[in-house]
């Protein structure tokens, strides 16, 4: 029996569900912290069954409800495998404020929402999907007001977007799609909802929310299909403004997760530039880039969480000298930061050199941008990493080693990072078939 020809996909949907009813009874936090990394590990098993029968073609991967194809397949096992990372490195003395059955959930969620083929249904779950950072939140006892100022217009424009697209009113329903995916992205203005839930919010749950961008998913799936190429042309210019002001804004900040959340909303930011450019190498090289940074974003967090739990959070004004306290922490963020700014060697390389090729080819002045707002990004990150792990050490204070599960999320991080660097042409391969998949739905006045 060929164990490819089982529905991966759905049973790392359901897992979690399965994992999420037990674990709401379990008093003892430290216990379902751990049944939680084990339902996480399972769906990462699962999912990434599922992505490897769609690429050997042992399964067509198509569902009454749920798909994988070329788009979705590589992004499902990344998901799981940061809900996975954030879970084994969360600190023992962390469980109490742990929330493993959200936590759960939201795994379920977000591997239905990104594996979805039914419009309403990817709808729904998107919207869904926006809850359990609310109740996050609200559990941490920290305000909610910016948050919902965001999510409920999202809501909103998602689905009246949708229900006039599906009643013929093409234009004015792409329009209320595109305001829909530029909040959830965090385009400037809307930015501000991911900088207030990474900075108030749980370090790894808000990551967790973002870093999938969701909203660029939709922008794919609904919005690009049927938007007017001036739409396109605007929402462009808007989210490479973004770009270049999230840019700046991270090279100035003095708190380490503002700065990781300026770092990410530019690199999202350029995502949406590459796909509305759309051109074939400009796409290709903004899906490259999307997966590139949900590993290596995703992994700069597994270390400042891990930087936190033994320093509380930092300031960016003075140098701290962790190096010699924590030299595997000051690699892994040196590894990941480097590889968000697409470093030579690192996944993001040629991910980054596909998306200038594609706009430089589309429009000169869009890629000069690009490689200015790449430029910046790479000041911001050794700006951080000066700041955090250069510097003299400080004397007196007690020595906390890095624990045997965050060392092998940073050789896990590593191995994807270098791997995917070191041999691209697979990774390559597969955002070039996804790239046809999204232009082939452009209307014809693309």
């Amino acid at each position: 029996m060929n164990l490819l020809l089982l529905p991966w996909l759905e049973i790392a949907v359901a897992i979690p569900l399965l994992f999420a009813l037990p674990v709401a009874f379990v008093r003892d936090k430290l216990v379902a912290l751990r049944c939680c990394s084990v339902g996480c590990a399972l769906a990462f098993g699962a999912s990434f069954l599922a992505w490897l029968a769609q690429t050997t073609g042992s399964s067509s991967g198509t569902g009454p409800i749920l798909r994988v194809d070329e788009l979705s397949a590589p992004l499902l096992p990344v998901i799981a495998l940061l809900h996975l990372l954030m879970a084994v490195t969360t600190s023992k003395w962390k469980a109490e404020s742990f929330g493993a059955t959200r936590y759960l959930l939201s795994l379920s969620l977000r591997l239905a929402a990104f594996a979805c083929c039914e419009p309403w249904l990817l709808v729904g779950l998107s919207v869904a999907c926006a809850a359990p950072s609310y109740f996050d939140l609200r559990h941490a006892k920290k305000p909610t007001t910016v948050y919902l100022l965001h999510m409920i217009p999202f809501a909103a424009l998602l689905i009246g977007g949708w229900a006039l697209v599906t009643n013929g009113d093409t234009e004015i329903g792409a329009i209320l799609l595109i305001l829909a995916v530029l909040i959830r992205s965090g385009v400037f203005p809307a930015h501000v909802w991911i900088l207030d839930l990474i900075e108030n919010g749980s370090f790894s749950s808000a990551v967790l929310m973002v870093t999938p961008m969701l909203g660029v998913y939709i922008a794919v799936r609904l919005a690009v299909p049927v938007a007017p190429p001036w739409l396109l042309t605007a929402v462009t210019l808007i989210s490479l403004t973004t770009a270049v002001y999230s840019s700046g804004m991270a090279i100035v900040q003095t708190d380490t997760r503002r700065f990781f959340g300026h770092l990410f909303v530019s690199f999202s930011s350029l995502v949406l530039v590459g796909l509305e450019v759309h051109t074939r190498l400009s796409v290709t090289g903004a899906l490259a880039l999307w997966f590139s940074i949900m590993v290596s974003a995703g992994g700069l967090t597994v270390v400042l969480r891990a930087v936190e739990a033994r320093h509380g959070r930092l300031s960016l004004k003075s140098f701290h000298g962790l190096y010699d306290r924590s030299p595997m922490l000051a690699i892994g963020f040196l590894m990941t930061g480097l590889a968000c700014v697409g470093f030579p060697g690192t996944l993001g390389f040629v991910s980054a050199e596909l998306l200038i090729d594609g706009t430089l080819e589309s429009n000169l002045w869009i890629g000069i941008v690009i490689i200015v707002v790449s430029g910046l990004n790479g000041i911001a990150v050794m700006r951080a990493y000066w700041a955090l792990f250069t510097g003299l050490r400080q004397v007196g204070t007690t020595e906390l080693p890095v624990t045997w599960p965050e060392r092998l999320a940073i050789l896990a991080l590593a191995v994807v990072i270098f791997g995917g660097g070191l041999f691209p042409q697979p990774g390559m391969t597969s955002r070039y078939g996804a790239s046809q998949v999204v232009v082939g739905t452009l209307s014809p006045e693309h």
